[in-house]
């Protein structure tokens, strides 16, 4: 080295310029080649961010579109198979539960008839159409419905009673023939006069279809014939009026409208703005005339202008003095031989004859007689069957919904759905939840129909296996919502309950319908297990909590269908939910009965049902020992209140803003179990987990009948009275609701779950057998008086008083009173 440093040394200038001529010419040579690298490395980098913007806006895209993509395994529905070629019995029907009295048929643009009415008083009366609960009825509903081809309905109206009764003749190839009697009297106090009744009956058209009317005297609607893709030729005759018996003909006033009906969710708004009260009721030698609200011409909504017609409403108005009786007979141009118009004579004995099958076949099935039940409670329970069966309906539209990934919402495909509603007043349209409940009703009066329900919810499946929670579809469903509410997040579970149902089909069900259901059966479980997943093995979380815990008490958690129940007081992954935990429970044996059934593999369910239903790591994950109970687990604090916080001081000249309440955490959060003794921490017991001689099981029986805890002389209430949240405000405008009511559908289930322990060998059999029956007649004896005394089965029960709180009717899971009497499980 040092040698060849001597020789560099001895270089004399000549050689030094040519060495550094050289070397600027290799710099000259490398120049370019350096502007080339760089300008390649900056294109890497802008190609792979291109490429990473690409990728997740390829993402976004991929996940949009599997949101809004159906399942693509085959439907569990056959197509057609709501039609009325495949389906005739079932073609027509009261698919419009969210008013007091229509029809219309399982077609997706359907020709629909109702009813609404008007007591003619000074001012005006109030119209009646939608089940409203601001109407303040005193009580209506179905005394008798079979679900397929006739009812019986009572509506009580102040003095006003209705009674509207119908019947389906089979016939043809397009759901044959049906009639309709309304019958109308008042009981007026006082000895005053009645106010004239006013019934609008009409038909209209959605989107296609075309109706003719037929007119007499230029007032009276006649009749109107119509023809639709799905009905073919048809004729709706309106029959006059009869006095109550039917015999005599009874004087009327007659109005008509034909309008362009601007939707369906508009024929109220539609017929309200066409009233005039230029018109009088003068009948032949009455001592007095009277001045009543008609129909007259209909000149549009506003705000509706230049907005083009959706379809054509024909409106028959038929004003008179109660009592009386009006007819309307529809009859299907394909069917031939009919006997005669199915009205007067021949409709009341269709009537009488089909509440004669009815009570007959509720017997065979419930067997209420024979248990001893008198007369007035096997009235009720027939009620409470029908007023379910009479809340079927049939929708069709598009769901909104949103994932994580997706920033704005999107419409779903267009699909329908054949389901039994909540209630008809408040939630007329499908709740995922709720109608696993339904089901277990339903399945017992009608199989067929049951299997059927079940396979329209698991068509609305996507592309991942999610089922939205809610199905808020057509324009009628979604004026019953309020806007925020209708949008569904991809990520929002709600409890498989449909199992519930499926598992006491199982044994007769048919393997064809078994197969076309399994597939998707199996993409809901990969659904749960992929996007509910717990922080550790075997644990589940729901997700979708409120996502902004400073604004509530307690944050909800609608995704578990128990909304404001006490969970962690502040969300977190960390969260272990005892409930879903349970479902996934339940979801693993039921799959893997429905695999064994069909001759699939079943080991994977049946590995995680014992996984699932092992006591031990049962638990090590979820029994809280401070709490004496099984609980859930995550990020809680017990020091958490709400507090009135004045606003800020008003800008000059407004008035002060009142005060607020405000969420006040008073010691920091960690994790541990949840201290709320309630319905979550019965699910171990109530899906039949624990084993019948589980140590765990004395304690739960314990907080059970401890009337400082759970027991009532209603029923269960939801959260123990000593717990801290217990009938707590989550806000301040929001009260408590599953904070200590008593709810048929937990208490049904742990009648069932009773009935089991006291049927197994185990220590606790004895005692369990003794709460069943007192828990049993306590939830009976309620449930009956309030419907006495109210006219309604009710949404929950005051653990209190007993008195029915929530919206009503609610026809939906309080109809499982049914199966209570019934002791059928």
């Amino acid at each position: 080295m040092a040698g060849e440093r001597r020789r560099r040394g001895g270089e004399g200038p000549r050689e030094r310029n040519r060495e550094r001529g050289n070397r600027r010419e290799r710099e000259q040579q490398r120049g370019p080649a350096r502007g080339r690298a760089a300008l390649a490395v900056a294109a890497a980098a802008a190609l792979a961010v291109a490429l990473g913007l690409a990728a997740a806006e390829w993402s976004r895209w991929s996940e949009a579109s599997r949101l809004v993509t159906p399942h693509p395994a085959p439907p569990a529905l056959p197509p057609g198979s709501t039609g009325p070629l495949a389906s005739p019995h079932r073609f027509w029907g009261t698919y419009r539960p969210h008013v007091y009295f229509g029809m219309k048929t399982r077609s997706p643009w359907s020709v629909v008839t109702g009813l609404m009415w008007l007591q003619q008083r000074e001012g005006g009366g109030s119209l009646r159409h939608t089940c409203e609960q601001s109407d303040g009825l005193s009580r209506y509903g179905w005394l008798m419905h079979d679900g397929e081809k006739f009812g019986v309905q009572e509506i009580r109206d102040g003095d006003l009673l209705l009674k509207t009764e119908f019947v389906k003749r089979p016939g043809g190839d397009h759901g044959g023939d049906w009639s309709w009697r309304v019958t109308a009297r008042t009981e007026v106090r006082g000895g005053g006069s009645s106010p004239l009744l006013s019934l609008f009956f009409y038909i209209a058209t959605d989107g296609q279809g075309t109706l003719q009317p037929h007119l007499e005297n230029r007032t009276r609607l006649a009749t109107v014939t119509g023809t639709a893709e799905e009905l073919g030729h048809f004729t709706l005759t309106f029959l006059r009026p009869t006095t109550e018996s039917g015999e005599d003909p009874k004087y009327a006033s007659y109005n008509y409208l034909d309008a362009a009906s601007p939707g369906l969710h508009l024929l109220t708004e539609v017929v309200r703005s066409s009233l005039s009260n230029r018109f009088v009721f003068a009948p032949p030698g009455a001592p007095r005339r009277r001045r009543f609200f008609g129909v007259d011409a209909f000149r549009g909504l506003p705000g509706a202008a230049g907005e083009p017609p959706r379809g054509r409403l024909l409106l028959h108005q038929v004003t008179l003095e109660p009592p009386g009786t009006v007819e309307v007979t529809f009859e299907s141009g394909s069917a031939s031989g009919r006997p005669g118009r199915l009205s007067g004579q021949s409709l009341s004995s269709a009537l009488s004859q089909h509440a004669a099958d009815f009570e007959r076949r509720f017997e065979e099935t419930f067997g209420l007689d024979r248990k001893g039940f008198p007369a007035s409670q096997r009235r009720f329970a027939q009620a409470a069957l029908s007023d379910m069966l009479g809340g079927l309906g049939y929708f069709h539209g598009q769901s909104l919904v949103r994932s994580p990934l997706t920033e704005r919402p999107m419409p779903g495909p267009e699909t329908a759905l054949f389901t039994a509603v909540p209630s008809r007043s408040f939630f007329p349209r499908g709740f995922l939840w709720d109608e696993g409940f339904h089901q277990l009703l339903l399945a017992r009066w009608d199989p067929a129909l049951s299997r059927e329900v079940i396979a329209h919810w698991l068509d609305l499946m996507n592309a991942d296996g999610w089922i939205p929670r809610e199905q808020i579809l057509g324009e009628e469903a979604r004026a019953k919502v309020p806007p925020e509410f209708l949008l569904q997040l991809s990520e929002t579970a709600n409890p498989p309950t449909l199992l519930l149902a499926l598992q006491r089909l199982l044994p007769d069900a048919p393997l064809p319908y078994l197969r076309r259901l399994f597939p998707r059966l199996c993409a809901w479980y990969d659904w749960y297990n992929q996007t509910q997943a717990g922080p550790l093995p075997l644990t589940f979380r729901w997700r979708g909590r409120d996502p902004r815990p400073e604004r509530f008490l307690n944050p909800k958690t609608l995704a578990s269908g128990l909304d404001d129940y006490p969970r962690a007081s502040h969300p977190s992954p960390e969260e272990r939910h005892l409930d879903l935990r349970c479902w996934m429970a339940l979801a693993s044996r039921v799959l893997a009965e429905v695999a064994e059934r069909l001759g699939e593999p079943a080991g994977r369910y049946r590995e995680l049902e014992q996984a699932l239903s092992d006591n031990s790591l049962l638990d090590q994950l979820h029994w809280a020992p401070e709490l004496g109970a099984f609980a859930d687990y995550g990020n809680h604090s017990a020091a958490v209140g709400l507090r009135w916080q004045r606003a800020a001081p008003p800008a000059p000249g407004r008035p002060p803003p009142p005060p607020e309440l405000v969420r006040e955490v008073r010691e920091a959060p960690r994790l541990q179990f949840v201290g709320a003794l309630g319905y979550v921490s019965l699910f171990p017991l109530l899906l039949q987990l624990l084993h019948p001689d589980s140590p765990r099981l004395p304690a739960m029986l314990d907080a059970m009948r401890s009337e400082r805890q759970l027991w009532t002389p209603f029923g269960l209430r939801s959260l123990a009275r000593d717990s801290p949240l217990y009938m707590q405000r989550n806000t301040q405008h929001d009260p408590p609701y599953w904070r200590g009511s008593v709810w048929v559908n937990i208490n049904y289930l742990v009648l069932r779950a009773l009935h089991g322990y006291a049927s197994a060998k185990g220590p606790q059999r004895e005692r369990a057998a003794e709460l069943y029956r007192e828990l049993r007649r306590n939830l009976m004896a309620n449930l009956y008086r309030q419907h006495a005394e109210s006219g309604f089965l009710w949404e929950h029960y005051s653990d209190s008083t007993g008195r029915g709180q929530g919206c009503h009717p609610f026809a939906g899971w309080s109809a499982l009173v049914v199966l209570v009497m019934a002791e059928d499980y």
